[in-house]
């Protein structure tokens, strides 16, 4: 019989051996005198899903941008399955899908037509289109919504078409920048769901500020205030002494 510490260690170790998908190498990021971020540095390996935490303003969408290479970073390296995405950028592209907050999705346009339209600039076949937009309508739940226009879909729904986007090339990295903010209760139940099941296969980066989110869908949290980092460990670790919002007050204090 293993004995439960010999287990979790062995657990551990395994977990450490996994390749890196996601790495911040000392990123900086500075306007003139302002550091939005500095010197920040981490790793998530294959297969988890790590929730990046901490107030707004605290760095978290200055930091997935220059993850994503949409900003270049004024030091350090950001790298997406070992790809440098300042100096290699579309090898990086290929194994990753990008939900940023608020994306820009065309209102007269159907979630058919849109995701079609996506998938042939991404060089998809005509067959391979048709499956990979059915495989990836039943996954984000979008069936019932499929030929009306954006314009008309709820923001729940508008979400649930942005993750449909970010996987019609298949990605094996996900980073999304708050994909609950400003939805409603059931609205938040199925964006979820959604990320649990993407969960399954894939290494997720998950920015929020919403406590339940971590408790909800993360293995393992990152969490960030003005533009440092200042605590990385398992949610397992949180809430046993104090509830988390207490935890986050008192990293947060100043």
């Amino acid at each position: 019989m293993v004995d439960s510490s010999t287990a979790e260690s062995t657990q551990t170790a395994t977990a450490s051996e996994k390749e890196a998908m996601i790495e911040a190498r000392g990123l900086s990021k500075f306007y003139g005198r302002f550091a939005a971020i500095e010197d920040v540095t981490f790793k998530v390996r294959q297969g988890e899903v790590v929730a990046f935490l901490g107030p707004n303003g605290a760095g978290k969408s200055t930091t997935m941008k220059l993850l994503t290479g949409y900003l270049a970073p004024s030091a350090g390296k950001a790298l997406i399955a070992g790809h440098d995405m300042a100096t290699d950028r579309s090898a990086g592209a290929e194994v990753l899908g990008y939900l940023p907050e608020n994306g820009p999705l065309y209102p007269d346009m159907t979630p058919r037509g849109l995701l079609n339209f996506l998938a042939t600039t991404r060089g998809l076949s005509p067959a391979k289109r048709r499956e990979r937009i059915d495989e990836v309508v039943d996954l984000c739940s979008l069936g019932s919504v499929i030929g009306k226009p954006v314009r008309k879909l709820s923001r729940g729904y508008r979400q649930r078409l942005g993750m449909a986007h970010v996987l019609l090339h298949e990605p094996e990295v996900l980073i999304m920048d708050e994909p609950t903010a400003g939805l409603d209760p059931n609205q938040i139940h199925e964006v979820r769901e959604t990320i649990r099941r993407l969960g399954r296969d894939k290494t997720i980066l998950l920015s929020t500020h919403i406590l339940q989110e971590v408790e909800a869908m993360a293995d393992r949290l990152i969490f960030i205030d003005e533009g440092r980092l200042i605590h990385e460990g398992p949610v397992s670790e949180l809430g046993k002494d104090k509830t988390l919002e207490e935890w986050f007050r008192e990293l947060t204090a100043g």
